[in-house]
């Protein structure tokens, strides 16, 4: 029996299982619509699809380099406590390489392409981990890197993957230093490169506040402009990474260390793991006077 794309449709919204799963089990069910709900059962992956409408806010970073090109990803589960489990960090590795072999130009694309070239796509291999693992786990994003043999990738993860960095050196194969880039950028964690990537738009607001600022502060007016102007250098060195103090010699900024390799910085990626996801706050005592309620 043909399976029709009506049919996937009604088996997704009785299910909640991804498109391609779907079809696969109507495929193998010959398009009974209950078969196929008891397929997905089987193979775990309505468990999954139930799991779809929690929250996962915690997860782990990761970085894989293979020659001139690395990724940084993100994937996000329920609880920290799963990010330690084998299992989840074999998904991450995977995932890694899936990412840097076929270099997808988005989640979506990603998550239906093959893994290792069988049968099974990217989005059934997280059901089948989620099933065995017991938490909603979702790929958040991810950022492919490029370079040439005469550039370093500088990879840093910190707290066990709460914080991802991947910086670009070009013109210099300093892995090190590059690193060590990385690093204050998890520290630090500026918002561009350098000046030239701040808009004028931005620029120009902040100059509007500081002159305020200044003007409430009783200044004369022909001395504002001086003042806002070093307090704008001020407000370019704590969001520009080239105008920081470098964390592991405050003396000398970060455009300076890049100087004496004789590179350029080409630019960063920062993920910490959550950021921009609303979490979840439980009140244990509402809990319990619910539970208490309803019995």
């Amino acid at each position: 029996m043909a399976v029709t794309a009506q049919m996937v449709k009604e088996l997704r919204e009785k299910t909640g299982a991804g498109m391609m799963d779907c079809k696969k089990a109507l495929t193998e069910t010959n398009g009974n619509i209950d078969e196929a709900i008891d397929y997905l059962r089987e193979k775990g992956i309505s468990k999954a699809a139930k799991k779809a409408d929690r929250i996962a806010a915690e997860g782990s970073t990761y970085v894989e380099v293979e020659g001139n090109t690395a990724v940084l990803l993100e994937v996000n589960c329920e609880t920290d406590f799963v990010t330690k489990n084998d299992q989840f960090k074999n998904l991450l590795a995977e995932l890694g390489k899936h990412l840097l072999n076929q270099k997808p130009d988005s989640v979506e694309t990603a998550l239906q392409q093959k893994l290792h070239g069988d049968g099974e796509v990217l989005e059934q291999y997280i059901n089948s981990n989620i099933a065995k693992i017991g938490e909603k786990i979702s790929l958040r994003r991810f950022t492919i890197f490029e370079k040439t043999d005469n550039d370093a990738f500088g990879a840093y993860i910190h707290m066990g993957g709460n914080i991802g960095v991947v910086t670009v050196l070009e013109g210099s194969t300093d892995e090190e230093t590059a690193k060590d880039i990385a690093m204050h950028v998890a520290a630090v964690n500026p918002r561009y490169v350098s000046r030239d990537a701040v808009s004028e738009e931005e620029v120009e607001k902040e100059r509007e506040v500081l002159k305020t600022q200044a003007l409430n502060e009783g200044k004369p007016e022909n001395i504002v402009e001086k003042m806002v102007e070093g307090r704008l250098s001020k407000f370019f060195q704590e969001i520009c990474l080239l105008e920081q103090g470098f964390v592991k010699d405050p003396d000398k900024k970060v455009k300076q260390v890049v100087a004496e390799k004789g590179a350029t910085l080409k630019g960063f990626v920062r993920y910490e793991v959550g950021e921009g996801i609303e979490k979840r706050v439980d009140n244990f005592a509402e809990e319990v006077m619910s539970q208490v309620k309803n019995k």
